[in-house]
């Protein structure tokens, strides 16, 4: 039997409120099966524990039951095989962005040398050829997040998890930015797992789309992107896909805000 490169297996994931002297159930029984390079979309309303499942997939954070395995070995920590991009891109501003880029080099013990002709390859994979010695406050939104990928990508992981990497970016950069990456994906065919809160951004990126639900977060709808590339987004089948799952997050939301209605009327009894 075929074993799923990443493996989510019925996990779920309970918080301590303290201020409210409760447990908190982000997410409940979730689970999830994704080959080598695939492309998967998470989508839902804020706060269905999105970006608590990638860090369960990263091993920054662990389910309270179940398990994430990624090619086949348990998830127990952070690791190198699993690269992740953040909104922010958090580079040292010290440092220009050849050294950024080749940072986890440095740490390995690499000389300068070597350090920059490695970086040289990523910095000119997300085009910023000609960028190399500029500081991060010289740089755009866009371009820091370039910096951020191919951070990631030097470290040559089988999985780069995104945790909303374009939401601060203009609409022109962030379709920029979604090209690049799908065509790095395409050719560096890496696995990613991508959180967003864009129905367009996930049909224009994925290869799945997985719909959540409000919380606690489960996986309500898994649907496979069968769309050419680069996606149309004028096209029938895309528009189709968008209403379907506009419809899905659009119930789910009805729902959040009729749970916080009747706690807000609950506590003012």
């Amino acid at each position: 039997m075929k074993i799923p490169f990443i493996q989510v297996a019925d996990i779920s994931k309970t918080f301590r409120d303290a201020k409210r002297g409760r447990e908190v159930t982000a997410l409940d029984h979730v689970s999830l099966d994704l080959d080598r390079n695939e492309f998967l979309c998470l989508l839902g309303p804020s706060g269905c524990g999105k970006s608590t499942l990638l860090n369960m997939i990263a091993g920054f954070e662990f389910p309270t039951t179940g398990t994430v395995h990624v090619g086949g070995v348990k998830v127990e920590r952070p690791g190198e095989q699993r690269g992740m991009v953040f909104q922010q891109a958090n580079l040292m501003p010290w440092l220009p962005v050849w050294e950024n880029v080749a940072f986890s080099l440095k740490l390995r013990g690499k000389g300068a040398k070597e350090r920059r002709e490695v970086a040289r390859k990523f910095i000119e994979m997300v085009g910023l050829q000609g960028f190399e010695n500029h500081y991060p406050f010289e740089l755009s939104g866009g371009m820091s997040q370039r910096v951020g990928i191919a951070r990631a990508l030097l470290m040559n992981p089988e999985v780069i998890l995104m945790d909303e990497p374009f939401a601060a970016l203009d609409s022109q950069t962030k379709l920029e930015m979604q090209e690049e990456l799908v065509d790095i994906w395409q050719h560096q065919r890496g696995t990613i797992v991508f959180v967003t809160h864009s129905v367009d951004e996930a049909l224009i990126l994925g290869t799945k789309v997985a719909v959540m639900t409000y919380r606690p977060g489960k996986i309500r709808e898994l649907i496979p992107l069968d769309l050419p590339r680069p996606r149309d987004v004028t096209s029938p089948e895309f528009n189709e896909l968008k209403r379907h799952i506009l419809a899905l997050i659009r119930e789910e939301s009805e729902r959040a805000r009729a749970e916080v209605l009747a706690e807000r009327a609950a506590a003012a009894r």
